[in-house]
């Protein structure tokens, strides 16, 4: 299997393995090391100098007020069952999720019954603990292997906890995403780009999650790589000046409609799905072509990838739209890549926890004047009623955006009261304790919060994901051989040089041609071994290394060497002095290997 030659050739091992490992941790041996490092540059290609964004790099501890400000702290959790009698550990909607998969294998089960069945399955992580606990009684769901009762749901939050200095008055966590680095650093970024919108800031670094029960190799695990973009732009203004790039690109959209009624993903260009509403708008539908395209390049099947649309419950309720790029593996559909317009709450929050401002501004040709709401808020009735905690709640009026504004004057109108909340602490204003009115006033600016527009990846299920697509077997040989048929770019050896023996007299075009190839920037390992040409080959396919460079006897005659590629096992003759070039390219897309034969 993909994850038994994987372990073997020391792609990834379990970390501590000699000490019976922990689960949710891995090492990258030298292969997988290598494809990861191609990845993550073939990312920043695509991405980072494609489309000129600002590469950041930040800590991977951060102080827990930063967290509490995003909203980690309160809500970054997964619910969590417990066996009764062992206390051993289960991830709520994970396990509701492969007991209705083991259910569906029910043959007597009428077309209804699948239907209903496939329907919670689908939107089990989107259940909250009450209808997570209906589920579990209603099928009488148990403990695995020992059918064992499990408790009720809670929350359970992922973020490892620690203390920053020798006091242990600092508390901090492990970062469990890299993007707060880069809203925290929105002011500098801002001042860097000259105070420019639309603009995009990018990081690759590790996250790090609690996960309640990590299992499946590298597709739930503790500490992971991501690779996080935060395209800040004007909330008036989602067109993308790229847009009409990728418009006509056709994808496989699964829509909220579809989701509601466990129905299969649809065939839908971008530029359809924007103008129907489906796609908020086009710097997200942007996006999520641009991701498509990476996956591809990757090496994913057309087939094996969909975009499917957050369910109302299942979104942030900051978030204005929210989509996953799920690739389908032997686990099933793996989220890899979530795609969300996160609109501006984490610049609105960390103006208000940091009392900083996060706004950014653009000029107006001409003064403009403009409407406003004016809440007038009635100091001496808020300092009687809330003493000391009024002035946390003048700051948060001073520092909410018009729309929020408006909403509070409508509803105070037509209940007499309003619910705010302010530091994370609820107020009930009633009508006397603020007044808002709407004014004008003449302004030469617009001052306002950034909205975001989020793709962020997981490094490492987007790696499995290619390994698991890049599988092969050949079956028309003696044996059944499995390798890797990995996309140039991304094998982490690009080719191998073979001497057909260990003749002392290839010696030295062993060294001539290393260093030739080498001098092109192409990564390649010598294979001097005794053993047969052939099993050296299969030695190299396994590893996904795409070039084998052949040293024979005729080499020593007329200075010429064969070039294999793997894919096709077809073959070429050479001369030595020419090899180094046609490797590096083929292996940068400049040509292709039916070029070279």
């Amino acid at each position: 299997s993909i994850e038994d030659l994987l372990k073997r050739r020391f792609f990834y091992r379990p970390s501590f393995e000699i000490y019976g490992g922990v689960s949710g941790l891995y090492d990258y041996g030298p292969p997988g090391c290598s494809v990861k490092r191609e990845l993550e540059d073939l990312w920043r290609r695509h991405f980072v100098l494609e489309e000129d964004m600002l590469e950041l790099s930040g800590t991977n501890l951060t102080p827990e007020v930063v967290l509490t400000a995003s909203g980690h702290v309160e809500k970054f959790s997964d619910y969590m069952v417990k066996e009764q009698g062992t206390e051993k550990c289960y991830r709520a909607d994970k396990l509701l999720s492969e007991f209705i998969t083991e259910k569906l294998k029910d043959t007597s089960l009428d077309e209804a019954q699948k239907h209903e069945l496939a329907k919670i399955e689908a939107q089990a992580d989107t259940y909250n603990a009450q209808q997570l606990w209906e589920f579990f009684e209603r099928f009488q769901v148990k403990a695995p292997g020992t059918e064992n009762s499990l408790t009720y749901p809670e929350p359970f939050n992922l973020m490892f906890s620690t203390s920053i200095g020798p006091t242990g008055r600092h508390k901090g966590f492990l970062r469990p995403e890299t993007a707060q680095g880069i809203f925290v650093n929105f002011k500098n970024l801002y001042e860097f780009n000259r105070q420019r919108l639309p603009f995009a800031a990018a990081q690759i670094g590790l996250g790090f999650r609690n996960e309640i029960s990590p299992r499946d190799g590298l597709l739930r695990v503790r500490e992971f790589t991501m690779a996080e973009i935060e395209h800040f732009v004007n909330p008036k203004q989602k067109d993308h000046p790229k847009f009409e790039s990728i418009a006509d690109t056709q994808l496989p959209l699964l829509p909220q409609e579809q989701q509601a009624h466990a129905g299969n993903p649809v065939p839908m260009t971008i530029r359809e799905a924007v103008s129907r509403g489906i796609i908020d708008n086009q710097t997200l539908g942007y996006f999520i072509g641009r991701t498509y395209r990476f996956l591809l390049t990757c090496g994913i099947s057309e087939q094996g990838i969909r975009f499917r649309q957050h369910m109302p419950d299942e979104m942030a309720h900051y978030a204005t739209d929210c989509w996953d790029a799920e690739i389908l593996t032997s686990y099933g559909w793996v989220e890899c890549v979530g795609i969300a317009d996160r609109s501006c709450f984490d610049l609105a929050r960390h103006a208000q926890w940091s009392k900083k401002n996060m706004m950014a501004a653009e000029k107006y040709p001409e003064p403009v004047t403009v409407e406003f709401v004016d809440m007038k808020p009635n100091k001496g009735m808020l300092g009687k009623t809330f003493k000391a905690k009024a002035q946390v709640i003048m700051k948060g009026l001073e520092q909410m955006q018009e729309p929020q504004k408006k909403e509070i004057m409508q509803k105070l109108e037509e209940q007499g009261q309003v619910q705010v909340t302010f530091e994370e602490e609820s107020f009930t204003l009633e009508k006397g304790m603020i007044n808002p009115v709407v004014s004008t006033k003449t302004v030469s600016q617009d001052n306002f919060y950034p909205s975001v527009i989020e793709p962020s990846f997981g490094i490492g299920r987007i790696l499995y994901a290619v390994f698991e697509h890049a599988y092969k077997e050949r079956e028309d040989l003696e044996e059944v051989r499995s390798f890797l048929s990995l996309p140039p770019k991304l094998a982490p050896t690009k080719c191998c040089i073979l001497p057909i023996s260990k003749n002392s007299a290839f010696e030295p075009y062993i060294v001539e041609i290393k260093q030739a190839v080498k001098t092109k920037g192409v990564s390649c390992e010598v294979d001097d071994s005794s053993t047969t040409i052939g099993r050296k080959y299969a030695r190299c396919d396994e590893l996904g290394i795409p070039f084998a460079i052949t040293i024979d006897f005729q080499t020593d005659q007329d200075k010429t060497v064969t070039l294999r590629e793997a894919n096709y096992m077809s073959q070429v003759r050479l001369p030595i002095s020419e090899v180094p070039k046609v490797v590096a390219k083929v292996v940068d897309s400049l040509w292709s290997w039916q070029s070279v034969t």
